[in-house]
């Protein structure tokens, strides 16, 4: 056993963090703060006095087994049933290979099955958070999860408990044969008994479909207290009870005193969490006038909590006066990690200087199935009431094909190859790059962020310059798994908690609902609007059918191999998905609804956008057409993949009734916010603001819309993928270091020619490139798209990649799958 720092970016999810943005500032009274605005003091740490805080002398290091040596304390059981041999191990260059085959069979399920574990120096498990495993699998291995101490002997043990006395998570694999992190609790189980005593084993088992192999090629147990040991106090994001905060953390007994000028009817308001829920923290706000006079404004004891606790703290008596806040912590320990999360001193709730914002992203959102962009069902009544009110952008176009890129593109206004493109499904957003959050934040805006898809959130590194994210899609699982189809109902209900507990304005916040996402059938009483019971039955009957067979891509053989009619299937799959969307739109009318109730809707710019069209990934609804497209055409500006919707709204300053029909894309929603609300543009983007036009202002040039999609070819290291532009008639495809066709999958096929050109007036399905028609355009389009590449690989240098990849959790895996994502 080896033991170590692991790499301080490879961190839990309970424990995500930034850098440290400030620690302990000058004298007190060095500055006064002020609160024109919301007051964030977690971005004003260097303007606080910090005492005690000290950092433990003695902290526990995090534990590691680096398989490139072997480590021969990992072992194998002897199965509970003789008849199947323990597994098999052996220890490559880099890796403990654990290998099944047909022996290891359950005879019990259709599986192969095995555990391997290794002893622990009777370590307390409440010290320890989690568990990294970095692993490569390729081949039907389905799940790994993690056990807590052996079993007594088999012989006095139920064997279908397995060599264990607790279990803890178990997490889907990606079987692409890739490394992946995975990141699993360890300060939880699910077995029925109560813990007792020391961690004395970790346990790993594994479920697999078919004979196959898995090469781990580490393991980390991660301290609860190792990425606290840096500073006495700082700035991190921080997630408990699936909540993130922007928080202060403390070890106790700490002390932070800010001077402050109280606005008019002040308030503060913060969440109380701990790091640690079997030790008792207590919590203290107090303010001293400048002639001494001290209240103590709150104290509150918390033990074993469950998530943040909210609390909020009455400065109105204390109005137009400068006064020393002090928020203290104490704990029998000294040491113990306390946060404060989002603290945030605001005045009375009036209405702003700067509008609140609200950025909506339909997830999977295709406007060609929005009524409001013509479509012949009416699944957007909402949306067309509201685009009354504003401005409607009719070809406005994603980055990229899916949501991961996507939403990274239009957050930074980059391109996906700017940003380091994609390698696996763990690469965040480098913190080079700004976000639209840190932007809002930076100006004063409250944050929050809303969304159901970890691609557009915490695997992306997007919780950044946030004071409250919640990733919601973990919620779902109490309705009979992860209920995306009603994302929208629960998302907006946490929005309206969030401003409860934060009502001072400007805010901003973001949405990301899945409810278009393909989990069907909608819920009531949408289910049954386009679709009836019996055709519902008969599409899933049909759905099972398939899948018992092959997937049902549009090229797939089990269309001949069962008979099913394709184009029945989408057309039924089609009304389903509208029944989602008008589920969607109805949850925008009520949230809408409300804001009027209460008042904020005259000083609100609702955005409303999308991060790819409908079935972006295998663009199955082009088989409503009279003939299929070829199996090398998918460009990325087929509408189907990427035309999504783009309207703004706001009351009284953006004229309603206005379409536009110039080409956009969604990287230009970056710069527009910017102008529109009047901060500063950002030092770097690649989209341009449509403020000028929504203003009704002269002099602005549309210019090409640019898509680009990229990956790491694992071998070589290099980029592959394709940069795309949108320019008026023509819609052009270039192909950056295509694969040879021997190295293709079976479901591919190779380009005709590295650059596929498509006539978007008369074949808007891009059905047929006419790059042998027009040699001339295919050289204007070839030479402009290879400068551009040139651009973002330059750009690209701006941008380090420092941020590693975060770990993967089960839910997280799960939810991916759930989306289609991953198989």
């Amino acid at each position: 056993m080896s033991i170590g720092r692991i790499f301080t970016r490879i961190l839990p999810v309970t424990l995500l963090s930034l850098p440290l943005t400030g620690c302990s500032g000058g004298p007190s009274g060095s500055r006064v703060l002020t609160a024109e605005g919301p007051l964030h003091l977690e971005e004003h740490l260097d303007a606080a006095t910090v005492g005690g805080s000290e950092v433990p002398a003695e902290a526990i290091e995090p534990i590691v087994w680096d398989f490139g040596e072997p480590q021969p304390e990992w072992k194998t059981f002897e199965h509970f049933n003789p008849a199947i041999p323990a597994l098999m191990l052996e220890h490559t260059d880099e890796a403990l290979r654990v290998r099944f085959d047909e022996r290891h069979a359950d005879p019990r399920a259709s599986r192969l099955h095995g555990d391997i574990y290794v002893d622990l120096p009777d370590l307390a498990r409440d010290e320890w958070s989690h568990v990294l495993v970095r692993a490569r699998t390729s081949g039907d291995i389905r799940t790994i999860g993690i056990g807590f101490n052996l079993n007594d002997p088999a012989s006095a043990v139920d064997p279908d408990l397995g060599p264990g006395k607790f279990y803890g998570d178990q997490t889907p694999l990606v079987t692409d044969g890739t490394v992946q992190t995975y990141s699993l609790r360890a300060d939880r189980h699910q077995s029925a008994g109560e813990w007792e005593g020391p961690w004395r084993q970790l346990i790993f088992f594994m479920d697999v479909g078919e004979p196959s192999s898995i090469d781990i090629l580490s393991v980390t147990l991660i301290p609860k207290a190792t990425v606290y040991a840096d500073a006495p106090a700082g700035v991190r994001e921080v997630v408990l009870g699936n909540r993130y905060r922007r928080a202060i953390y403390t070890h106790t007994p700490g002390r932070l005193e800010y001077q402050a000028r109280v606005p008019d009817g002040g308030r503060l308001d913060v969440g109380l969490g701990l790091l640690r829920k079997d030790i008792s923290v207590t919590f203290r706000i107090s303010a001293t006038t400048q002639a001494g006079e001290r209240e103590t404004l709150l104290e509150q004891n918390i033990v074993n909590p469950s998530g943040w606790q909210q609390r909020s703290v009455d400065l109105a008596d204390y109005t137009g006066r400068e006064i020393t806040l002090a928020l203290e912590t104490e704990a029998e320990r000294a040491g113990s990690v306390a946060f404060w999360g989002a603290p945030t001193v605001s005045g009375a709730r009036t209405v702003a200087r700067k509008p609140n914002v609200i950025f909506y992203v339909i997830d999977g959102g295709a406007a060609d199935f929005m009524s409001v962009y013509g479509y012949n069902r009416r699944t957007t009544p909402n949306i067309e009431r509201l685009a009354a009110e504003g401005a409607v952008f009719e070809w406005a176009y994603s980055n990229s094909s899916w949501t991961r890129p996507s939403t990274a593109s239009f957050m930074t206004s980059l391109q996906n190859s700017v940003m380091g493109d994609f390698l696996n499904w763990n690469d965040p957003v480098p913190e080079e790059a700004v976000t639209m959050a840190e932007h809002m934040h930076r100006a004063a805006y409250h944050t929050a962020v809303f969304t159901a898809n970890p691609n557009a959130g915490t695997l992306s590194n997007l919780q950044r310059g946030v004071d409250l994210f919640r990733e919601d899609w973990e919620d779902f699982s109490y309705l009979g798994g992860n209920n995306h189809r009603e994302s929208s109902l629960f998302l907006h209900e946490g929005f309206w908690e969030w401003r409860e507990a934060y009502p001072a304005q400007p805010y901003w916040a973001h949405f990301q609902t899945t409810d278009v996402h393909e989990d069907f059938p909608a819920v009531s009483p949408f289910a049954g609007r386009f679709v009836g019971p019996a055709e519902r039955e008969q599409w899933r009957e049909w759905n099972e059918r398939l899948d018992e067979v092959d997937n049902h891509g549009i090229y797939s053989e089990a269309w001949d191999s069962t008979g099913i009619s394709r184009t029945a299937f989408f057309s039924l799959h089609q009304g389903l998905y509208d029944e989602t969307m008008a589920h969607n739109d109805y949850q925008i009318g009520r949230l809408v609804e409300r804001l009027k109730a209460e008042g904020e809707w005259e000083n609100t710019l609702l955005i409303i956008g999308g991060d790819h069209s409908t079935r972006a990934a295998m663009d199955d609804m082009v088989v409503l057409l009279d003939s299929l497209p070829p199996r090398w055409g998918h460009p990325m500006f087929r509408p189907t993949i990427s035309r999504v919707p783009l309207i703004f709204v706001w009351p009284g300053h953006i004229q309603g009734g206005q379409r536009f029909d110039q080409a956009v894309s969604m990287i230009d929603v970056l710069p527009t916010l910017l102008d529109l609300v009047g901060l500063p543009p950002a030092e770097v983007a690649q989209g341009q603001s449509l403020a000028p036009l929504l203003r009704g202002e002269q002099g602005w040039d549309p210019r090409p819309v640019i898509l680009d999609e990229f990956e790491v070819d694992r071998e070589t290291g290099e980029l592959r993928g394709v940069i795309e532009v949108v320019d008026g008639q023509w819609g052009a495809s270039l192909e950056i270091n295509p694969r040879p066709p021997d190295e293709l999958e079976d479901w591919q096929r190779p380009r005709p020619a590295r650059l596929l050109l498509y006539d978007l007036w008369n074949d808007p399905f891009c059905v047929t490139s006419v790059h042998e028609e027009r040699p001339d355009l295919v050289e204007k389009y070839t030479e402009f798209l290879e400068a551009q590449w040139a651009a973002h690989q330059s750009l690209a240098q701006l941008f380090t990649g420092s941020a590693e990849g975060t770990a993967l959790t089960p839910e997280q895996l799960q939810t991916l799958r759930t989306l289609g994502y991953i198989r």
